[in-house]
């Protein structure tokens, strides 16, 4: 093993340029796949940030008891969809209807009676604020005897779920185009390495090489060039959110995992690309 990573750092002092030139390029390619990621993570936050106003909300029939609705609301609050339930009473509805339809004071000021009604405001877990699990806890929330009406905006959760469908197939299919280009780029980029040392390779069979220990230093030195270039492109993604954020807008940046799966995945490809190239040459040789 020594010898093999020996074999593979060699390489590097072989041929600096063209080394630094396929670290350069796995670089550049996983450095846009990690731009579109960032694309991909602030969308899903950005959605996710909406879908936190999602919520259901019951109006409770005039003279219902407080009692009933307590007890109510801890049977609500036992419901696997839902985060949490608040029970407004109608003095609460009205001061905060205040509060935020200033242009309305003179209307609120000529009211006799408090028009608005009780409610109890549900809001749902992460993973279940789609229309199916909404539309199961309102009907279970209709089922009270004491609700009168059940509202959630169905057409707004609706287009939510529509946008989150429409952003998880565009970035699926952009994110795997991506990822195609740089895999043939820095394919073909490990090829040049390969057919830089094909007169070395020729005289090793010549001597009784097997095919795996030609390989096995080509494959480590593609994988320590992946992650070079994995490491590179994050640096790269990390300058581009600085700008990105100071200049433009706030933006989230990669988690400690993503950060390495992408260095992985630069591994990774840099690994298939030189057992591709090299085997491929090992057939011809």
């Amino acid at each position: 093993m020594n010898l093999v990573a020996r074999e593979a750092l060699l390489a590097f002092r072989r041929a600096p340029l063209l080394s630094a030139l396929s670290v350069t390029t796995i670089a550049f390619s996983l450095f846009v796949v990690g731009l579109f990621g960032l694309v991909a993570i602030n969308l899903q936050r950005a959605l996710a940030n909406v879908a936190e106003r999602v919520e259901v909300v019951a109006y409770v029939l005039p003279g219902t008891p407080i009692e009933a609705s307590a007890l109510a609301l801890k049977d609500i609050e036992a419901f696997p969809e839902v985060q949490s339930a608040t029970y407004v009473s109608e003095d609460q509805a009205l001061a905060r209807a205040r509060a935020e339809l200033a242009e309305f004071q003179d209307v609120f000021r000529e009211l006799e009676r408090n028009p608005l009604p009780a409610s109890i405001e549900v809001k749902l877990k992460p993973g279940y604020r789609d229309v199916a699990h909404v539309n199961a806890v309102a009907e279970r929330l209709r089922g009270f005897g004491f609700v009168e009406d059940v509202r959630f905006g169905r057409d707004w959760v609706e287009k939510l779920d529509r946008l989150r469908q429409i952003a998880a197939a565009v970035g699926l299919v952009v994110g795997a185009a991506f990822a195609a280009v740089a895999i043939i780029i820095i394919g073909t980029t490990i090829r040049m390495a390969v057919l830089q040392r094909s007169r070395e390779i020729a005289i090793m069979r010549l001597v009784g090489a097997t095919d795996g220990f030609i390989r096995r230093p080509f494959l480590l030195q593609g994988a320590i060039k992946g992650m070079l270039g994995g490491l590179v492109a994050i640096g790269l993604s990390y300058g581009a959110y600085t700008l990105i954020t100071r200049y433009l807008l706030q933006a989230a940046f990669f988690s400690r995992p993503q950060a390495l799966a992408i260095v992985g995945f630069g591994m990774v490809i840099g690994f298939l690309g030189s057992a591709l190239s090299v085997g491929r040459h090992l057939r011809r040789v």
